[in-house]
C-alpha cells in the first residue's frame, strides 16, 4: 500500500502550481521596465520639447526681465555660492559634489 504523503500528492498533483522558472520571470519583468522606461522617457521628452517651444516663444519678453533680475540678483547668487563652497569643504559630507 502507498505512503499517505504519495497518496495525497498524487491526488493533488493536478492542482499543484508549474514549478517557477527565474530566467522566465526575470525576462518578464526585464520586458516590463523596459516597456515602463521608453513610455517614461517618450513622457519626458514631450514635456521637454513642449516646454522648450514655449521657452523659444516666450524669450524675447523674457531676456529684459531676467536681465535686470540678474543685475540685482548677482550679489545674492555670489553668496550663495560662496556658502555653499564653504559648507561643503569644512563638512565632512560631500553634498552630492566630486570634487
Amino acid at each position: 500500500m502507498a505512503d499517505p504523503d504519495q497518496r495525497l500528492s498524487a491526488l493533488f498533483a493536478p492542482d499543484m502550481p508549474p514549478p517557477r522558472d527565474p530566467a522566465f520571470q526575470t525576462e518578464v519583468v526585464a520586458a516590463l521596465m523596459r516597456r515602463r522606461f521608453f513610455s517614461d522617457l517618450g513622457l519626458i521628452m514631450a514635456a521637454s520639447l513642449i516646454g522648450a517651444i514655449m521657452l523659444a516663444g516666450l524669450w524675447p519678453a523674457l531676456s529684459p526681465t531676467l536681465a535686470s533680475f540678474g543685475q540685482h540678483l548677482a550679489p545674492a547668487a555670489i553668496a550663495m555660492t560662496a556658502a555653499v563652497t564653504i559648507l561643503a569643504f569644512t563638512s565632512g559630507r560631500s553634498l552630492g559634489l566630486s570634487f
